[in-house]
């Protein structure tokens, strides 16, 4: 595991504790990454979950399966725990294939939303459960319970039964069950989905900070964007049981593929493009400049990417507006403009500055870099 979770290799005679510890890594790493090529999964006749999805994730990284309750997410997540067979296609991790391998027999854990532990038992005795069904000895087992423990700074809850504890202390319970057993891959789904925003908002950090010390993989399935952006080092999209984007958080915020991811991974403002002229095109906004106009059929505007002028303000890229609504969030504020018949989303920092009212005149301003092509 990590240098925190192996920090007790120092006090054995003759060890060398960064080497112990580099090979350990090293050996997680080499066994993590997973490749899926064709997998297809049906229900029934009639609900394809899965329409031949090829992904490959790379050894060490945190990635995120997301989108829309039934977009077989969960379906995907379930074929990597071994809890469901693709009707065809297959899977490996660390270059093995595991397609037809049991569940028990593989090194992935899956972390649940339901957090599957055993109320009547304590947190020791959960935390070394899975330990025990693989016969490990009880001094042993201890040792890792405590270690462990220690790491997820749950050291002081080991003896307490799982009914006393909190929800986001149960949370770090079923995290560290999963981890005790050091798996090559660890699986997540939704497991913040229960919680409340603000212990949720503090257990995204906390389980971020675990993969980066443990260099493990992470497969995280969530239908929160903002979970999956703050959280991964690539995200999947998908839609339909099909795969419509892969890249960086920022990548497919700011350059999604299509409509669909477009629509998906935010507030969005949408225009059909009636004509273009090179670099120009004319929407049902008017006509702008973009820096990129591709070859596209929809112009993306994101909403932050937006600016408010007051008054009448003549320039490129410049558009008369009337502010119709106007939400006050705190860091920002939300507006909804009238630009001729159509609408227009802008998100615009406060920083103290002066925000305009319902009904005043503005112009709205984008720089041609922030206008995006994408087909539907």
């Amino acid at each position: 595991m990590s240098e925190t979770m192996t920090a007790d290799i120092a006090d054995r005679p003759g060890s060398d504790p960064a080497a112990e510890n580099s090979a350990r890594s090293e050996t997680r790493r080499q066994a993590s990454s997973i490749e899926m090529q064709g997998l297809h999964k049906r229900f029934g006749h009639d609900t394809v979950a899965l329409d031949g999805v090829d992904l490959t994730i790379r050894a060490g990284e945190f990635f995120t399966l997301l989108g829309p309750s039934g977009c077989g997410k969960t379906t995907l997540l379930r074929i990597l725990a071994g809890l469901e067979a693709p009707d065809a296609g297959a899977l490996a991790v660390g270059g093995r294939d595991i397609t037809e391998v049991p569940p028990h027999r593989r090194s992935v854990n899956t972390v649940f939303q339901s957090y599957a532990l055993f109320p009547h038992l304590s947190v020791r005795d959960n935390l070394a459960f899975g330990l025990k069904m693989r016969g490990l000895p009880a001094a042993e087992r201890n040792a890792r319970v405590d270690e462990i423990a220690g790491f997820i700074q749950l050291g002081d809850l080991v003896e307490r039964r799982v009914d006393q504890l909190s929800g986001g202390q149960r949370q770090r319970i079923a995290l560290a069950r999963a981890l005790v057993c050091e798996p090559d891959v660890l699986l997540l789904d939704e497991p913040l989905s229960a919680l409340d925003a603000g212990l949720r908002g503090q257990l995204q950090v906390e389980l971020l900070r675990v993969q980066q010390r443990l260099g493990m993989t992470f497969v995280f399935v969530t239908h929160d964007q903002d979970e999956a952006m703050v959280m991964s080092d690539r995200i999947a999209v998908l839609n339909g049981g099909s795969i419509q984007q892969v890249g960086a958080p920022r990548e497919v915020y700011e350059r999604p593929v299509n409509g669909f991811v477009a629509r998906f991974m935010g507030h969005d403002n949408l225009f059909a493009i009636r004509a273009r002229d090179g670099r120009r095109l004319t929407t049902a906004l008017g006509t702008l400049d973009a820096e990129d106009a591709g070859d596209g059929t929809l112009l993306l505007i994101r909403p932050e990417t937006l600016d408010l002028l007051p008054g009448a303000v003549e320039g490129p890229n410049h558009l008369p507006a009337t502010v119709a609504e106007r939400l006050y969030r705190g860091s920002h504020a939300e507006f909804r403009l009238a630009v001729g018949d159509t609408t227009l989303q802008a998100m615009v920092s406060n920083r103290g500055r002066h925000l305009p009212e319902v009904g005043e005149t503005v112009t709205v301003t984008v720089a041609p870099e922030d206008l995006v092509t994408l087909s539907e």
